[in-house]
């Protein structure tokens, strides 16, 4: 191999998320890759062909702005296939790819760009007032248009490694502050996409329903998995419920992963039915538990959806866990906290707080998909890697079979009167209720319980409900000491942009 170029010996054997791309352009290139809507409904289709093109010509234009290997560059913008071609274009050239949250405001945005060390800065320009003020950018629309036009369309010939970093991904933040997760290349590649491939039955024929935004770790991440493996994926232009079941009806859509809040407001539309989502496949499900009667309706809606449930968070490159159901009574034990098994990759064990094993305990986990670490945070990387395992601060339940059962965050389980309730225990109570539509359980500082079980509830529509019949709901499923001291009516709860509660804010606001 003396007398092949460097560039050319490294493509020989590389393993790259944008070397990916250029296969599929070569071996699918008339595929389509993304169907998108923008505000006033118009209607693209960009094949795989098309987008490894422009993310080429993206990562000519990063370069020529001085972007190169161990580079950063960011995007702050509402789900487009630019957004998609820019991230390629960065992953092609070495540099990492980190995604902003358009509701963030100034000091927030500042902070991520300063700390991801971002050399560029891509933003749609209803977002652009919030950036600080001399930060290199581009808008995306007619000024990066004008400029790829100029840039070269063939594969960028850089030296690249399946360990470089390839996403920077903000944890949600619905504890504490966001950290920044390193997941590089080989992440996916090795381990990731496989276990979406054989976890998820995720394959080419697939056509998802893509509303998670990209600059969370189940957008950006699912995109990275989805358009390895050549599925299409419809980007409608919000993810306004009334829209999103015309969309899933004109589109055909066969495969949904959202929160259960997204499921709950499809299922309340006026148009849902077997008209607009009975072509709908599989439904996957994660950040919270499912009501039957959500079930239930897209079992009528649906009748051959395939319900999922699966678990994951940034630190191990997204998934975990997944497991399969029709209907409830199909759950394990009947359990709705079930998060199915490990995917393939994934090595487990439940420990308690002396690392012991245990049937209930904490989940740590070793596999091909752990994260670098915390970006410019070596004492939260050590404790989370501690022992050699992946410390994913959720406390879980495994029965004899291996099946592993969502029990409560670690920093979520309350301590009222010298015992132990898990919120999530108690959630699922008050979510067998008729009269709730969705809850959420934190605990309160008492000065009798130490911490008061508070729960927050939405009523469902055309439902009355009373503090004091829920109370009495709970009272005779749980013990004593778990059933909710005070009760809070509430118009919505507070959630991050996946739709997962943010216990957080309820604790601050709770009335005194």
């Amino acid at each position: 191999m003396a007398d092949l170029a460097p560039h050319h010996r490294t493509l020989l054997g590389r393993a790259t998320i944008g070397d990916q791309l250029r296969r599929h352009a070569r071996t699918q290139p008339h595929k389509v890759a993304f169907i998108a809507y923008t505000g006033d409904g118009t209607r693209t289709e960009t094949t795989y062909g098309a987008l490894d093109e422009r993310a080429n010509r993206f990562a000519a234009l990063f370069a020529a702005r001085g972007i190169g290997r161990g580079g950063r560059i960011a995007s702050m913008a509402r789900n487009s296939v630019d957004v998609v071609a820019a991230y390629y274009g960065a992953l092609k050239i070495g540099a990492a790819f980190t995604g902003i949250n358009p509701l963030y405001r100034e000091a927030e945005v500042a902070h991520q760009l300063d700390h991801s060390r971002a050399g560029l800065v891509l933003v749609d320009d209803a977002f652009a007032a919030v950036l600080p003020e001399g930060a290199a950018r581009l808008h995306y629309g007619p000024e990066v248009d004008a400029l790829l036009a100029g840039q070269r369309a063939d594969e960028p010939e850089v030296e690249l490694d399946e360990n470089d970093v390839a996403l920077i991904v903000y944890t949600s933040g619905t504890e504490a502050a966001p950290k920044g997760v390193l997941i590089p290349h080989r992440n996916y590649l090795a381990s990731t996409a496989p276990a979406w491939g054989w976890g998820l039955q995720t394959g080419p024929a697939d056509t998802w329903l893509f509303v998670m935004p990209f600059h969370t770790i189940a957008g950006l991440g699912s995109m990275t998995s989805l358009t390895l493996m050549g599925a299409t994926l419809v980007l409608p232009a919000t993810a306004d419920p009334a829209t999103a079941v015309q969309v899933i009806g004109r589109e055909r859509v066969t495969v949904i992963a959202q929160t259960p809040t997204f499921y709950i407001a499809l299922a309340a539309q006026g148009a849902f039915g077997p008209e607009t989502v009975g072509q709908v496949r599989r439904c996957m499900t994660y950040g919270g538990q499912i009501p039957p009667h959500v079930v239930d309706a897209w079992s009528a809606a649906a009748p051959d959806v395939l319900w999922g449930t699966y678990w994951g968070q940034s630190e191990l490159s997204q998934l975990g866990t997944v497991g399969f159901f029709r209907t409830l009574d199909d759950v394990p034990g009947g359990d709705p906290t079930w998060i199915g098994k490990p995917v393939t990759h994934l090595e487990i064990r439940v420990v308690d707080a002396d690392d012991r094993d245990a049937e209930i305990g904490e989940l740590i986990c070793r596999t091909p998909s752990a994260m670098l670490g915390y970006l410019d945070d070596p004492e939260r990387t050590d404790q989370v890697f501690r022992g050699g395992w992946v410390r994913t601060g959720d406390m879980v339940r495994v029965d004899a079979e291996g099946n592993l059962f969502f029990h409560d965050r670690v920093k979520d389980m309350i301590k009222s009167g010298g015992m132990n309730v898990s919120s999530q225990e108690v959630e699922r109570v008050v979510h067998g209720h008729p009269a709730v539509e969705r809850a959420a359980v934190v605990g309160m500082p008492d000065p009798y319980w130490s911490e008061a079980v508070t729960v927050f509830v939405v009523v469902r529509p055309g439902h009355a409900l009373t503090g004091d019949e829920l109370v009495a709901h709970c009272r005779a499923v749980l013990a004593t000491y778990k059933v909710p001291k005070a009760v809070h009516l509430v118009d919505e709860l507070p959630v991050d942009p996946q739709g997962k509660v943010l216990k957080r804010r309820l604790r601050d606001a709770a009335p005194a």
